[in-house]
């Protein structure tokens, strides 16, 4: 049988959205969403803990997140080290971070003034005078980490407890299987030292399983005055003086020779290491006893 007529849907065919539908985040995605956090974390740790950890040229290199026993890592934290448990979500799923001891007290030395030592033998247990480091610490890695990860600025990570022995703090009971990322930290003198972070698959899969991966972000300009470019050291040069001379004389010249020279009145500025357009100008004069530059005119 043929129908004469072409059939018409009561009503539109029902459709849903991505967010229903999405399957679950596998492993492999997981894994990389953790490890594009990471990358996010290293960039953004290096400027916040710098003035605690040598000051400038501290640079923070991600490793790959990898599998591993929770005996293995147990077996891989010294006895001594800053570690803290974090509660993730409203269910305060577990994830450990632990902070080389050795570089908790060289920053505990710099803030009482030494160069940043630590004794070779390190003690049993953390000082007192260690105890506000810490804290700073773990405040610290707990909001650069929740940034990092995207967590709700209502609902970043939660620092639940601390120890300087890593079994004190009983955060994996029953798991035996945990994901684990290190970050090396070197510091501008040449100390090299870790920040390892460890948590479970069910800790990993409720961080980033709600929510799909960002999109790409349209590339705009960097703005030359907002962290990192604004640090950046540069050498200026003022040339005081730009003069032509003979190899006669040059050859000629001694210790105790005169040459008679004329400084400009205008004196340009600019970037020592390269042969690049004048930044300004200015003139010469005095302040506080030392030779000075007073800018007239900035390009």
């Amino acid at each position: 049988m043929k129908p004469e007529n072409k059939i018409v849907a009561e009503r539109a065919v029902a459709q849903h959205c991505a967010e229903l539908v999405r399957t679950a985040p596998g492993p492999a995605e997981l894994s990389a969403r953790l490890n594009e956090a990471a990358a996010r974390l290293a960039r953004t740790l290096a400027p916040v803990l710098a003035p605690l950890a040598g000051g400038k040229g501290l640079v923070v290199k991600p490793r790959e997140a990898r599998e591993t026993s929770e005996l293995e890592f147990s077996l891989l934290i010294p006895g001594l080290a800053a570690n803290t448990l974090f509660g993730v979500g409203h269910e305060a799923q577990p994830l450990v971070v632990s902070v080389d001891a050795g570089a908790v007290l060289r920053m505990v030395d710099r803030t009482f003034g030494g160069r940043g030592a630590a004794p070779e033998k390190l003690p049993e247990e953390f000082p007192g005078s260690a105890d506000l480091m810490i804290a700073r610490i773990e405040a610290l890695l707990g909001a650069q980490l929740s940034a990092a990860l995207g967590l709700p600025a209502d609902a970043p990570l939660a620092a639940l407890r601390r120890s300087g022995v890593l079994d004190d703090l009983q955060a994996f009971p029953g798991i035996d299987t945990l994901i684990m990322l290190e970050l090396q930290v070197v510091e501008a003198g040449g100390e090299s030292w870790p920040i390892t972070i460890a948590l479970p698959a069910a800790t990993l899969t409720a961080l980033f399983a709600g929510a799909p991966a960002a999109a790409p972000r349209a590339r705009r300009a960097a703005d030359p005055l907002a962290e990192p470019f604004a640090a950046v050291p540069l050498d200026l040069s003022a040339v005081l003086v730009d003069m032509r001379m003979s190899m006669k004389v040059l050859a000629a010249l001694r210790p105790g020779a005169l040459l008679p020279v004329a400084v400009a009145r205008q004196v340009p500025l600019r970037i020592a290491a390269t042969d690049g357009p004048t930044l300004a100008t200015g003139t010469v004069g005095a302040a506080e006893d030392r030779v000075a530059l007073q800018i007239t005119s900035a390009f």
